[in-house]
């Protein structure tokens, strides 16, 4: 390690990779929130004292050189660990202070961020969540890329080096038409009662796809041609008697608040997935995470005489499993 001076400053390597992102100038510098002039002239300084050019420029765009590639991805990784030096200091003080981003799947966002946003910024009124909406491959990449600091997911085996909190349990329930031959018996679904039917679920890249595929195949029930983008189209299309479909039993005070639909529990060892918050197991974050893993939990145990109630009675008590 070097102990003279550096001839840039991280300020400047922070200008060159907003360049980068946007390919404008007049864009970076609004990101930056700096003049355009006052950025551009920190840029040409930082290729003086780097002796490269960093960026090609025409008047139609901007990109950066084959050179200016190579050294920004070094630019980002110091302001990462800038970013981490700066996180770990303040988890070192108070741990639910300063900003998170956290990601969360589409089949839960709906469900949780109504509860937890509220309750974390009456707890936790120093702590800035900005919550991130995508699927379980996007925010896996984007916590890989250190573009998160955390994700709510649906918890599976193959989830990598990351740590963890498990928040809850979310069982699958049975839902149909109320007219549906499957909606006039009373108890938990049996499987074999599931032979032949038609059932709709979410398209390829959603996990709740993948963890309801494999019940369905062992029932033997038959896929519907419709694959549904998210858990509203399948509720309309199934009262509508297009088919059956599987639910987390999280969605049900949401998605049948109208009851519209029929819902039964399924017989045990129902399906169902796990709520849990990861991170990368090397976060600087982790006793912030850690901290606000508890508060969630909180919130999630205290939603379930509101889910409970959505259930038929002869079934309540017997759908969530504890954590």
């Amino acid at each position: 390690m070097r102990h003279a001076p550096h001839p840039f400053t991280l300020r400047q390597l922070q200008y060159a990779l907003a360049v980068a992102e946007t390919r404008n100038f007049h864009r970076a510098a609004a990101l930056c929130h700096v003049s355009q002039p006052s950025l551009s002239a920190q840029i040409a300084q930082l290729e003086e004292m780097l002796g490269v050019t960093l960026f090609e420029r025409d008047r139609r765009r901007v990109v950066p050189t084959a050179a200016g590639e190579e050294l920004l991805g070094h630019a980002r990784q110091i302001l990462l660990a800038a970013d981490a030096l700066l996180d770990m200091a303040v988890q070192l003080g108070e741990p639910l202070v300063g900003k998170l981003r956290i990601g969360v799947i589409p089949t839960m966002a709906p469900y949780l961020l109504p509860e937890f946003v509220p309750a974390l910024r009456v707890r936790h009124p120093d702590l800035g969540v900005t919550w991130i909406e995508e699927k379980t491959a996007v925010l896996r990449g984007l916590l890989g890329a250190r573009e998160l600091d955390a994700a709510l997911l649906a918890l599976e085996p193959d989830l990598g080096d990351m740590a963890q909190e498990i928040l809850g349990r979310d069982p699958f329930v049975l839902a149909m038409a109320k007219g549906d031959p499957l909606a006039q018996r009373d108890g938990p679904v049996e499987i074999e009662e599931l032979s032949g039917a038609t059932v709709l679920l979410l398209e390829d890249g959603h996990c709740f796809r993948e963890q309801a595929l494999p019940f369905c195949a062992e029932a033997r029930a038959k896929e519907a041609e419709l694959r549904a983008t998210s858990l509203p189209t399948l509720v309309q299309m199934t009262a509508a008697g297009a088919g059956v479909t599987l639910l987390p039993l999280l969605s049900l005070p949401t998605e049948n608040r109208h009851g519209d639909l029929a819902i039964r529990t399924l017989v045990a060892p129902a399906p169902g997935r796990t709520v849990a918050l990861l991170w990368r197991s090397s976060s600087p974050r982790e006793r912030s995470l850690r901290a606000l893993s508890a508060t969630l939990r909180e919130v999630y145990q205290a939603l379930e005489p509101r889910l409970q109630a959505c259930l038929p009675r002869r079934s309540k008590g017997k759908a969530l499993g504890g954590v």
